[in-house]
This record gives C-alpha cells, sequence and structure tokens, in this order.
C-alpha cells in the first residue's frame, strides 16, 4: 500500500483505520503480542536467555515499562537493546524538517503547529523508518544536560527578536530528537549525578524543561538502558530517586550450559577463513570448542579472578579466533590443505586470554599467564573426564613410564606428530574416543592425539617441565615414576613454538 503524502490523506487513512495512530509504547506492545502469537522469534541471536531474561522484557514491554537492563560485561545488554528496533513500525509519519520528528497528527512543537495551521490537509509529510528511529547513547561523565536535553540558543533568539523563553529558541538534546523513537542509554551509572536529575521528568511525567524556562514538550517515547553493578562503586552509581521512576529493572547472566556458550562464541566469531588468502577448509573439533569455553567457566568461579568484574563471553570468541589462526599458521608452515586446531593452539592463545579478566591479589601475585595456563590445565581436565571417563589409558601412561619420549610442537605438522606417536601402543585406538576414526584426515588424527596427550597431562598422569617437556607422573594407584625435570637447550632453539616433550 503506497504511503500518502498529504496531511489530509493521512488524516483520512488514520480515521479508516487502514493506518494506525498511537504512542511509541502501545506500538511496541502491540507489535510484541503480534509477534507472540505468531511464535515468531523475539530477539534472533540472543542465546540461553529464553527462559530467564526474555521473559522479564516481553512483562516489561507489555507493562509499556521504560526498563533497564542490569549484567556484568558482554551479557548482551546492549544487542537487546538494539533488538527493540525490530518492535517498531516499519515507517511513521512525520512533519519534514522537523528536529523532533513532530507528528503531523498531534504535534508539539510550536513550529509544526505553526506550519499546519497554515498549510493544513495540504501540508506535506514524510515517512520515517525504524531504524531512523532509535537513538542510543554511551554514557559518559562528560556529558552535560545541554548534550542530552538541550539548551537555549541565543543566536536563535536574536535572529529572530525572541524572549529566550520562547520554544523556538531551543537548541534540542538527544532526547527530544529520539522523539517518536526508542531512546537508549548505555552505561547510565557513568552519567553526572545533575544529569540523571535532569531524566526524571520525562520517565514520570513524560515531559522536559530546558534550561529551567517555561519550556514544556511532551515526549513521545520509550526509554532503555543499561548499567553494570559493578560499577555502582566503581565509577558512579544509579541515583536512587531514578531508579525508582524505572519501570522494569531486568537481570541478565552468562550462559548457564556450556552448549550455549558454543553457540554464542560460533555465532560471533570469526572462524571461517576461507577468504583467498590461505585458501584452506578451517576445522575446530568439538572438544577444542569445549575446552575454550570451559576456559571462561572456570575462570568466572576461580578465586585468583575478581568475580565481581565478571569474565565476558567475549573471551571464548577472542580465544577461538586465536585458536584458529595459530592452526592456520601451522598448516601453512606444513604445506597441509586442511587447517585443524589442536589443543595446543590455545595455549598459543594466551594474549586472547589474560586481558579478559581482573586479578585479585592472589592472583596478581602469580601473575595473568600462570592464571591462566592454569585455566587452560582445568578446562582440559574437565573436558577430556567427559570425553574419557571410564576409558583405560593405562597403555599409554606404560609407555612414558617405561622411559618413551616425545618432542612436539604447535608447530609440529600432523603427519610428522602421527609418525612420532606411531610407537606408543593404543595411543590411536583412543582417538576414537574423541569422534575421530583411522578414515579421518591425517590433521584430524593429530588434534585427537594431542587432545589425548594434553588431557594426561592435565588428568596428572603424565607431567611436563617449563619447555612442555612432559614425563611420566606420580598418582595414587600407578606405578608410574618423576624424573627430575631438566632442560634442553637446543629446543628452545628450535622454537618458534614452545616444545611439548613427552618423556620419562
Amino acid at each position: 500500500m503506497v504511503q500518502p503524502t498529504l496531511l489530509g490523506d493521512l488524516r483520512r487513512r488514520v480515521a479508516a483505520g487502514q493506518i494506525p495512530h498511537r504512542t511509541v509504547k502501545r506500538e511496541l506492545r502491540d507489535n510484541l503480542i503480534e509477534k507472540l502469537r505468531s511464535s515468531a522469534p523475539l530477539f534472533p541471536g540472543i542465546v540461553g536467555y529464553d527462559e530467564s531474561v526474555i521473559p522479564q522484557i516481553v512483562n516489561a514491554i507489555l507493562s509499556q515499562h521504560n526498563f533497564i537492563i542490569l549484567g556484568l560485561r558482554g551479557q548482551a545488554k546492549t544487542r537487546i537493546l538494539r533488538a527493540l528496533v525490530d518492535l517498531l513500525d516499519g515507517e511513521v509519519p512525520v512533519v519534514p524538517g522537523c528536529e523532533i520528528n513532530d507528528d503531523p497528527l498531534a504535534p508539539i512543537c510550536p513550529s509544526c503547529r505553526a506550519r499546519i495551521s497554515e498549510a493544513d490537509d495540504d501540508l506535506p509529510i514524510a515517512w520515517l523508518s525504524s531504524d531512523q528511529r532509535f537513538v542510543e547513547k554511551l554514557a559518559t561523565p562528560d556529558v552535560t544536560i545541554a548534550d542530552m536535553i538541550g539548551d537555549i540558543d541565543p543566536i536563535k533568539a536574536a535572529r529572530g527578536g525572541l524572549q529566550l523563553s520562547d520554544e523556538l529558541t531551543v537548541h534540542y538534546g538527544l532526547l527530544p530528537r529520539a522523539n517518536r523513537g526508542i531512546f537508549a542509554v548505555n552505561e547510565l551509572p557513568d552519567l553526572a549525578g545533575k544529569i540523571q536529575v535532569g531524566l526524571f521528568n520525562i520517565l514520570q511525567e513524560g515531559d522536559v524543561q530546558i534550561k529551567g524556562y517555561p519550556v514544556r514538550l511532551r515526549l513521545n517515547l520509550m526509554m532503555a538502558f543499561t548499567a553494570n553493578p559493578e560499577d555502582y562503586t566503581a565509577r558512579g552509581k544509579i541515583v536512587t530517586p531514578l531508579k525508582d521512576r524505572i519501570g522494569s529493572e531486568i537481570r541478565t547472566h552468562y550462559p548457564q550450559t556450556r552448549r550455549d556458550a558454543m553457540t554464542i562464541t560460533e555465532q560471533e566469531s570469526w572462524v571461517d577463513r576461507r577468504d583467498g588468502l590461505t585458501g584452506s577448509k578451517v576445522n575446530v573439533p568439538t572438544f577444542v570448542r569445549e575446552v575454550v569455553e570451559e576456559i571462561a567457566f572456570q575462570a568466572r568461579s576461580d578465586q585468583k579472578i575478581d568475580r565481581r568484574s565478571g569474565v565476558s563471553q567475549r573471551l571464548p570468541i577472542s580465544c577461538l579466533e586465536n585458536v584458529v589462526s595459530n592452526a592456520e599458521h601451522r598448516a601453512i608452515a606444513s604445506a597441509e590443505t586442511d587447517v585443524v586446531a589442536r589443543i595446543t593452539d590455545v595455549y598459543a592463545a594466551l594474549p586472547s586470554i589474560t586481558g579478559k579478566f581482573e586479578l585479585e591479589y592472589e592472583g596478581e601475585l602469580k601473575g595473568a599467564d600462570n592464571v591462566a595456563r592454569d585455566l587452560i590445565r582445568s578446562s582440559v581436565r574437565n573436558v577430556f573426564t567427559g570425553w574419557f571417563d571410564g576409558v583405560d589409558t593405562h597403555l599409554v601412561v606404560e609407555w612414558f613410564d617405561m622411559g618413551g619420549t616425545l618432542k612436539i610442537s604447535d608447530t609440529t605438522g600432523s603427519r610428522e606428530l602421527l609418525e612420532q606417536v606411531a610407537q606408543i601402543q593404543g595411543l590411536s585406538k583412543l582417538a576414537t574416543h574423541a569422534g575421530i576414526t583411522a578414515s579421518d584426515s591425517a590433521p584430524l588424527m593429530a588434534a585427537a592425539i594431542d587432545f589425548i596427550l594434553e588431557g594426561l597431562y592435565a588428568d596428572k598422569k603424565i607431567s611436563r617441565t617449563d619447555e612442555w617437556r612432559y614425563r611420566a607422573t606420580d598418582q595414587p594407584g600407578s606405578s608410574a615414576r618423576v624424573s627430575e625435570p631438566f632442560l634442553d637447550s637446543n629446543i628452545a632453539l628450535q622454537q618458534p613454538g614452545k616444545k611439548k616433550n613427552y618423556y620419562n
């Protein structure tokens, strides 16, 4: 249906019920109800909130509330706000040229009222798309009232010969310019207290006042905020009267299952590297993905890491991208056509891990790199236990106990690795428990072997020195013995990548 271009046509279509005329909050409510009736997805790309966060958001919108989303870093708060645009109508009519997107049928701007009074039904109208009706502001301490609400412009007053209290002298801020749409404020506690006070009227009475003059605008908009609870004391706080005026407070959380976390990481990470540069196919085995996700789960419960700051989902996303990059590097150096990630690539991804958490005092003493390595080791142990629970690995441990030695680097090619481990009885057979069979490619089999060796190390059945030199170790119920660690200067010179040396 062609949209009307004149005010008279718009009035007739609205009167006939062909075009809805309603407030923004009513518009969001009605469109949400339609989606609920049709079972359409409400927030595509938001994973793990179906039973917790999304029902609360639905209730807030159905109640026509302004709301705030509270959560730690990396919990999709901003993405949820931006997804609200999908609940807006495709287009709404506005008075063309108006700074605050005035409604032709209920104007609040004095200049628009004058234009409509003069032209009446012949006034041209414009249409504003849903994307243009979303205004987002990142709160920072330097934001002023003028930025948010507006200010009196003396130049406008002088040029027009107007009193300063005249509404035509106002230079509008972001809030009035969001009229007829959604106004989102990220990190609300970062706003200075007096700026937060300036939001009182719009949240309760639905209007704004400019510069102390009796200039009032009855704005039609929906307001949504985000905040990190940790920021209440770290950088600022939400003033109590403002919190009281926000209709609903919704709390987010980190993924509660590894499966949900893997879905988010797969959705957000850049893993498909078929960009014409390497021409290789990327394969990240499931056990590698699980280890990457488990690192975040381990970090969120580690006493050496500040839990109040949280550990963002960006950690596994960045880590997985680095893991794939290291696998790419190895494939290029080894002239392999397939890029297959290994557990050792996770250790090479330390730079993508150490910057994603804040350390407590004990962690500071130990150092971020050592804390990250401990997280990887405990993550490998948990994942390895899940894949190999009840599986007999004594033949492999026995081989090391008998004096066997392996020297493997994260840059070792697949065929070279398989040649070295061919002498270990029962090792290749264990790969089937990692979902890899003899018919799979050499890079996949090498990844499974690497997983088993790392798992045995994490499970303390073999151990290694600082040069990643693995050996048999004492374990209750095991006859394996521990020898003193030693250094190999030749190995150190051979790197680019660190050597993992399995030995007795």
